[in-house]
């Protein structure tokens, strides 16, 4: 077993062979100056921050041998599987399945739906297209994790409060021991990032862990 001593509210304890690497959303239109995040409004330049972070959590898991489960939220080009109370939420400008600057919004196959250059998947590593804010809805997310003899979660992405909280909330139904990268994650209003750290790690961990990158690094040796 290995160990993050500092990780909160108390040491994470975890097999790094029953270990898997889940990274929510981190995609263009969310991530990118001129994609969807932008058109809402949003100053993207906090999810850019997190960009080096969740490399070096991505190159260290890869040395381990650790499986990487990166998802996207994105949508059939049909729209099928987006609900009409998420199409129509939207009242600032641009919509899902409408034409921005990087292609439809959130459509599969689309440049803005594509995960960013530098988090790219690598040969092996499994991406999911996940058409609601947490990973396990109309996914084969939980198969996956019950090939893969799944116990322990690693979590990083976007954004901390919507897909990334919502996708361990799941998990920890589920039974699974997570544990969410403060540096690897983040909101497009920092507030809500701290309040979501919060929520996780109160009453004593009652959705999961939380622990720096570096902390992590420390607990796998590398």
């Amino acid at each position: 077993m290995a160990e993050i001593v500092q990780a909160l509210p108390y040491p994470f304890s975890f097999n790094p062979l029953e270990t898997v690497l889940l990274v929510i959303d981190m995609q263009r239109d969310f991530i990118e100056s001129g994609g969807f995040g932008t058109a809402l409004g949003n100053d993207v330049t906090p999810l850019q921050s997190i960009v080096p972070a969740t490399l070096r959590l991505l190159t260290l898991v890869r040395k381990t041998g650790m499986p990487v489960i990166h998802t996207r939220e994105c949508h059939k080009p049909d729209l099928s599987d987006c609900p009409p109370a998420k199409l129509k939420r939207n009242s600032l400008g641009l919509r899902i399945g409408d034409h921005g600057p990087m292609g439809r919004v959130l459509i599969v196959g689309e440049p803005g739906a594509e995960i960013l250059d530098e988090l790219a998947p690598i040969k092996g590593e499994i991406v999911l297209n996940k058409p609601g804010k947490g990973a396990f809805y109309n996914t084969d997310l939980s198969v996956v994790l019950d090939r893969l003899r799944t116990k322990f979660i690693i979590i990083a992405g976007v954004t901390t409060e919507v897909c990334v909280q919502t996708s361990m909330r799941e998990a920890n139904d589920r039974g699974f021991e997570c544990l969410l990268a403060e540096d690897a994650t983040e909101s497009y209003f920092p507030e809500f990032k701290q309040a979501t750290l919060k929520m996780i790690r109160a009453q004593g961990a009652i959705v999961g862990w939380t622990a720096k990158v570096s902390e992590i690094a420390e607990a796998l040796n590398e």
